[in-house]
């Protein structure tokens, strides 16, 4: 900071002793060499080297938004979903009780969508080769999941035909999020409401299913799975 210093005058010869004594002590007052006590003096602020001045109150620049990052799209099924491969079929002549019981795992693996154990216990199955019709409970347990279904057989001398019902069948997840990919478009993520292996009703409540878009918007749907395993999609 820049200090001022004061410098004597030129004194006359005319003054008295006394006034070129006062002269001399405000002069000598005037340039002292002790620093000012702090706080009697603030030192004034040079206008050309002084800083901007701080905004006063709070700002009102726009906060900004962090944008929303896009996903990336599932791949859609281009083939139909695979048939699953069931092994153990017995031969043609072996008992009529172990060929329908095998032919009822099959169909709940096709149904599922994938191999699995599979067993099907029908109390009074051994009986009926015996001619006429036979109405039986059975449980079949898919994955180790059951449900129960009914037996009708229609046993003739050299024939028999039979029939399997159930109100319920066994899914597996995969399946179901298979078909949500062949109809919704752009799906980053499919998350459904079920365990890996379900036991549903076609006609009861569909499966729901979450889908996000690619967008990162999150959007509800509904499989609804039929008797033989089809399986429609629509939007909750």
């Amino acid at each position: 900071m820049l200090r001022g210093l004061l410098t004597p005058g030129r004194t006359k010869f005319g003054l008295t002793v006394f006034g070129v004594s006062a002269v001399v002590v405000f002069l000598v007052a005037g340039c002292s060499d002790s620093p000012p006590e702090a706080g009697n003096n603030p030192p004034a602020s040079n206008p050309t080297t002084a800083g901007p001045t701080a905004p006063s109150g709070p700002s009102s620049a726009p906060i900004p938004t962090p944008s929303t990052p896009s996903l990336t799209p599932l791949p859609k099924p281009t083939k139909p979903w695979p048939t699953p491969s069931v092994k153990g079929e017995p031969a043609s002549d072996a008992p009529l009780a172990q060929r329908i019981r095998f032919a009822i795992a099959k169909q709940a693996q096709v149904t599922a969508g994938r191999a699995a154990t599979t067993t099907v216990n029908c109390p009074g199955i051994d009986k009926v080769e015996t001619a006429g019709k036979h109405t039986l409970k059975c449980t079949v347990k898919y994955a180790g999941q059951p449900y129960e279904g009914t037996l009708t057989v229609d046993a003739k001398q050299y024939t028999a035909s039979y029939k399997f019902t159930s109100e319920k069948v066994a899914i597996v997840r995969p399946k179901v999020v298979d078909a949500v990919l062949r109809t919704v478009p752009g799906a980053a993520k499919v998350t459904c409401t079920m365990e890996d292996v379900a036991i549903v009703a076609p006609a009861g409540q569909p499966i729901g299913c979450d889908v996000t878009t690619t967008a990162n918007a999150v959007e509800p749907y509904r499989a609804q799975v039929s008797g033989n395993g089809q399986i429609q999609v629509s939007k909750a």
